[in-house]
């Protein structure tokens, strides 16, 4: 088994709350078979997971950003991303990259504030 990376899930800051890049990575910590939609919505769930152990959740997401390993899954992307996110939905940026985690198609990573 590899090591884990130096890294935390999540870090709060005053009332901000930084979550690392989410990947589609499953209970048993690997990518989750079954093609694009079913890893966007595993790595949309491991993000609000990790929203909720930072105390927050999806509603208190400011700004997300995504990164997709082929340009041609941005319109699937974007429908699954609309049963996460109400309006008004967050500041956003998709880019395309190779990722690291052989396999993945895609990850996330989201700013959250909590508030006053």
């Amino acid at each position: 088994m590899a090591t884990r990376p130096p890294l935390s899930r999540f870090v709060r800051a005053g009332q901000t709350v930084y979550i690392s890049g989410q990947l589609a990575r499953g209970a048993n910590g690997e990518i989750v078979p079954g093609g694009f939609a079913a890893q966007a919505r595993q790595a949309l769930d491991n993000l609000r997971a990790a929203l909720e152990a930072a105390g927050c959740g999806l509603d208190d997401v400011a700004k997300a950003t995504v990164w997709l390993t082929d340009a041609a899954d941005f319109a699937e992307f974007n429908s699954i991303y609309r049963e996460y996110f109400a309006e008004p939905h967050p500041a956003r940026s998709v880019v395309v990259s190779g990722l690291v985690a052989p396999g993945a198609m895609v990850e996330i990573e989201a700013v959250a504030w909590l508030g006053e």
